[in-house]
């Protein structure tokens, strides 16, 4: 049985490869948490991938941000203002992970889940068509 929570397909694709191998990389972590989940070593693993998953975001974003402006995307302080909505709601959850006010993964889960793919395919496939518009290549 596949143990995947959420499945990387070509919709994801924004069209550059430095980007969506991150998200790429994003998907698998989220999965790393599922697979635990279901493996019943959630609770050993739970603050490590927690953690893992706030530093990469955190690296991901900048990476994103620094291109916008680089690049004068006109929609840079929309952008910014997800990544760090979503930031604050993952350190909330790991806040209630550490005072065990959460104890169940599956609301963390679902909701890197959902926030992930609605990011892709509305926010970040704006910036995309933006790049493709201006002929960018990402490229740090």
């Amino acid at each position: 049985m596949e143990r995947k929570l959420i499945k990387w397909d070509n919709r994801f694709q924004i069209g550059h490869k430095l980007i969506d191998d991150q998200h790429m990389k994003l998907f698998e972590m989220i999965n790393d948490l599922y697979t635990s989940f279901i493996e019943g070593t959630v609770n050993e693993n739970t603050h490590k991938l927690v953690d893992e998953m706030i530093k990469y975001t955190d690296y991901h974003f900048k990476v994103e941000e620094k291109f916008f402006e680089k690049y004068s995307y006109p929609e840079i302080e929309q952008h910014k203002e997800k990544h760090l909505s979503f930031v604050n709601k993952v350190v909330e959850f790991k806040q209630g992970l550490e005072s065990e006010k959460v104890t169940v993964p599956y609301d963390i889960m679902n909701f890197l889940r959902q926030w992930l793919i609605n990011h892709i395919l509305k926010e970040d496939k704006k910036f995309a068509e933006f790049f493709s518009e201006k002929e960018i290549e990402l490229k740090l």
